[in-house]
């Protein structure tokens, strides 16, 4: 893992948003972590030219990205024909993206991996020849096979492994189930590459399950989506390839230090997705540990902390806990710290300040709870519980209306009669076209923030 100087880093800041107030008694301590990078100097995923050279280009300097795109050959994807042709178009296009300098393979994934391009165990360096060699490459992409997206994984595991690049990524795309390996190959596959490599996941057409590759994107730290319309395969790829190209630090990790007593109930991201990261922790030293958050450009997240603090008496106060964005030392050395924030416990006996709930933990508790609903509504609704079907999509439109989450009320719309959307009454749609109930699960943790 690199240390990087701070006119190469970008600039974090870490902003904490919480009522520290608790009553008499009083344990649990809820705080929103907002953690915001700004001037990276990133290229917006722009190609690089010789106007405006590459950092990845400079001579002697390692490259600043390795990119390895892994594209479903299997035999579904001949059904229909112009599925496979878009699949190449769109990888094309993404080429088209990659910033002269950084580094890139093509898979072509079947029940077995090939490196297409540029073959050999290797990766390839961009510039203008490589994109045409790769692009003309794309022609040996065809269609016959079964589905193991694990070996895919591995392939993509040691291409990466052989770049010195700190921002290592993957793009994954599947139009089927993973049906010709074991669950436990695949999740050994995300075990090993969790540490090693981002990946972004996409699904084409509804042939493939959702809870597969949105777990895919969640155990590598990337994107899930949906793109039920193969024609839009290419403007989903360079969307994604140009996110990729905008990563500046990689590896960077929430450390969150607490004091004897104290105990992390959970950590989660809620914005600009939901993503679970109490198990994920790694411990750092006495009474700290390190939750993953991957590679980061100009952007900011929202990170949701709740602590148990020990008992105390009015008046008492206490520092909870200590967030800290950290970049570890590749010798097990110091971090380099990027940011801090500290979440404070004070007791009162005040009843309007420790009954006070802080808007932005309102706002992302009804934001998680809405994710887990959605999920759990789709799921009675495809067990025949239509009854917790209705409760649960109803207790979705509620939350999403009350959010101004209009994205997600959209979806819902798709699958539910809304009645009353301040109150949850809704009816189930008696026929949901398959894309719109797969569109929904895929994009159900995608919040919004807080409106100001």
């Amino acid at each position: 893992m690199a240390v990087f100087s701070k006119s190469q880093v970008p600039q974090f800041s870490v902003e904490v948003y919480q009522n520290e107030y608790l009553p008499e008694g009083g344990r649990e301590v809820n705080a929103i972590v907002t953690v915001t990078s700004t001037g990276g100097g990133t290229s917006g995923g722009a190609p690089l030219t010789s106007a405006s050279p590459s950092p990845s280009a400079i001579p002697g300097q390692p490259p600043t990205a390795a990119v390895v795109i892994m594209v479903d050959c299997s035999g579904s994807m001949d059904y229909p024909p112009t599925k496979m042709r878009n699949a190449r178009d769109a990888t094309a296009a993404a080429i088209d993206v990659l910033r002269d300098g950084v580094e890139f393979a093509v898979i072509s994934g079947t029940h077995l991996a090939n490196d297409v391009f540029p073959g050999g165990g290797r990766l390839a360096v961009a510039d203008a020849s490589t994109r045409a060699q790769a692009k003309d490459s794309l022609r040996r992409l065809s269609a016959g096979g079964g589905t193991a997206i694990g070996t895919w994984l591995r392939l993509a595991d040691r291409l990466l492994a052989t770049s010195e690049s700190g921002i290592r990524h993957g793009i994954l795309l599947t139009d089927g189930r993973n049906e010709h390996e074991s669950p436990e190959d695949l999740k050994a596959a995300l075990d090993t590459g969790a540490s090693r490599f981002t990946c972004d996941a996409r699904g084409v057409g509804t042939d493939w399950e959702v809870k597969e590759v949105t777990g895919i994107a969640s155990a590598l730290l990337g994107t899930a989506d949906i793109v039920a319309n193969p024609s839009e395969l290419a403007a989903d790829f360079t969307g994604m390839m140009e996110n990729a190209m905008g990563k500046e630090v990689a590896d960077v990790a929430l450390r969150l230090w607490t004091p004897v007593g104290v105990e992390i109930k959970f950590v989660k991201q809620v914005a600009p997705t939901v993503e679970e990261l109490t198990g994920r922790r790694t411990e750092a030293g006495p009474r700290a540990g390190d939750y993953p958050t991957g590679s980061w450009g100009d952007e900011s997240r929202d990170y949701h902390v709740c602590v148990q603090v020990p008992e105390a008496g009015i008046g008492q106060e206490m520092l909870a806990a200590r967030a800290s964005l950290i970049i570890p030392a590749a010798d097990g050395g110091a971090p380099q710290v990027l940011s801090q924030g500290l979440i404070r416990a004070v007791w009162t006996d005040d009843m309007v300040a420790s009954t006070s709930i802080n808007p932005q933990v309102a706002h992302y508790t009804g934001q998680a709870e809405l994710a887990q609903v959605i999920q759990q509504g789709l799921d009675d609704r495809k067990s025949g519980n239509f009854d917790g079907a209705t409760a649960k999509l109803g207790r979705a439109v509620q939350l999403a209306a009350a959010s101004g989450n209009e994205d997600t009320a959209k979806l819902l719309s798709k699958v539910v009669d809304g009645v009353d959307a301040a109150t949850g009454t809704v009816r189930l749609k008696a026929k949901v076209a398959e894309a719109d109930e797969m569109t929904l699960e895929t994009r159900s943790t995608k919040t919004v923030r807080v409106k100001k």
